[in-house]
């Protein structure tokens, strides 16, 4: 076969079972794949002419939709200037531009920016930073991050070290990964009556499942500052595992006592500014591969103080031209309109729509919180013929575990939404 031919969808299957890996797919008994062809606003478009309503964004990363003509225009402009260029010892206007804006958004004292590829290596970025902190300190027995359980932080080393532990999909490198301290899960629900003893009395664990002893949270922290660093306090669980979001309570406590790192939608909730702040996802509109691990001055300079004289990682994509610009424009468009209000509105829409499989046996829980609407099961999903019921019912929505989740564009419109939550919950009924 010349490369010159166009492959027929069989052949691309054929090829693609052959040679591709997937996402959490065998390579002995993988799941289906669909061929999509084309892109538009919240659809999507399979090779045989199926279209779709996007339920997922791409993993949070298209909150425009797909095919966005002004981010489009942005990637086809900077393409014509210089497609990449090392940002060692090279600046240049995307870059800068997108840290004006991301400057004019984030509290003052957030103000040194290190961009980097993706979101784990975002963590990457910020544990490492929370270590050479430390070192240049004269602190080298901090070597360890205290977090809480039913964390999802990356699929990268460190990331995967404060991932939970037990519940976590990381469980397979017991033994490898570096060790780590958690603290349970918070009973408080971001919605509920918050309750007090979730900062009281706590237990920690050690590592995957040693206990290393009980102690309240404020003594736990105390000695985090003798050994370990308290991590983050990221207000969702895993976005693969349980998907819950933690009380705001909690959070101010956090953020405010202990100054730990946090993510753009935790920023509200807290009484202070984090030392490190991590964006990622959704930062140019799933375009590209960007994220920002974000530092405060302080932080910086000690860090540079020490011993390496600056900071020690540098990606080879790292201020990317194209993916800066993208991001630049992604931003723009989302501050340029009432996007609290909008994802108001799907929040409502989705509490309204998604009640009633409360009443299915299947379903143990039923949460929403901004454009995230979560159906927990009683037991782990067959993803595979769920999935083939959902496009056959004109919907993308991919289960993992015991999770059946939304999470549409923001640009998605009522009907589409209905249409989106109807079709879920008829599906989930046939498998009643």
């Amino acid at each position: 076969m010349q490369q010159t031919e166009r492959l027929s969808t069989l052949q691309l299957l054929d090829l693609d079972r052959k040679h591709l890996w997937h996402p959490y797919t065998s390579t002995i008994d993988p799941l289906p794949v669909y061929p999509v062809s084309h892109a538009e606003g919240v659809h999507i478009y399979l090779e045989d002419g199926t279209d779709l309503i996007d339920g997922m964004s791409s993993w949070w990363a298209a909150i425009h939709g797909y095919n966005h003509p002004r981010l489009n225009e942005a990637l086809k402009r900077q393409a014509e200037q210089m497609s990449h260029i090392m940002f060692g010892g090279f600046t240049h206007r995307p870059a800068v531009e997108l840290a004006q804006l991301l400057l004019s958004i984030l509290p003052s004292e957030l103000n040194k920016i290190f961009y980097a590829d993706s979101g784990s290596v975002a963590v990457e970025v910020a544990l490492k930073m929370a270590l050479q902190y430390q070192q240049s300190l004269g602190q080298d027995k901090k070597k360890h991050f205290c977090t809480i359980r039913s964390g999802y932080h990356g699929d990268t080393w460190h990331a995967m070290s404060v991932c939970d532990p037990v519940t976590g999909m990381h469980g397979i490198f017991s033994g490898t990964l570096p060790v780590q301290y958690f603290l349970p899960q918070p009973k408080s629900r971001f919605h509920g009556e918050w309750d007090p003893a979730d900062i009281s009395f706590t237990r920690t664990h050690r590592n995957q499942r040693t206990r290393v002893g009980s102690s309240d949270f404020r003594a736990c922290c105390a000695r985090s500052r003798r050994h370990v660093f308290l991590s983050s306090a990221v207000p969702a669980g895993s976005t693969k595992t349980l998907l819950r979001c933690r009380h705001p309570a909690y959070l101010r406590r956090d953020c405010h006592r202990f100054r730990t790192n946090g993510r753009t939608f935790c920023l509200p909730s807290c009484r202070s500014a984090p030392r490190y702040h991590v964006y990622r996802q959704s930062l140019t509109g799933g375009y590209m591969t960007l994220s920002a691990t974000i530092a405060t001055t302080p932080v910086a300079d000690t860090i540079c103080s020490g011993e390496a004289g600056c900071f020690m990682h540098g990606p080879t994509f790292m201020g990317n031209p194209m993916a800066c610009a993208v991001a630049k424009e992604s931003i723009s468009i989302l501050l340029e309109q009432p996007w609290q209000n909008v994802v108001k509105g799907i929040e409502s829409q989705l509490e309204a729509e998604l009640a009633p499989a409360r009443k299915l046996r299947s379903v143990k829980e039923v949460r929403v919180l901004g454009a995230i609407g979560v159906l927990e099961m009683n037991e782990p999903v067959n993803m595979a013929r769920l999935q083939k019921k959902f496009v056959a019912a004109g919907i993308w929505v991919r289960p993992f575990g015991r999770l059946c989740y939304l999470m549409p564009p923001f640009i998605i419109k009522p009907d589409e939404l209905s249409r989106l939550t109807y079709e879920l919950l008829n599906v989930l009924k046939s498998e009643e």
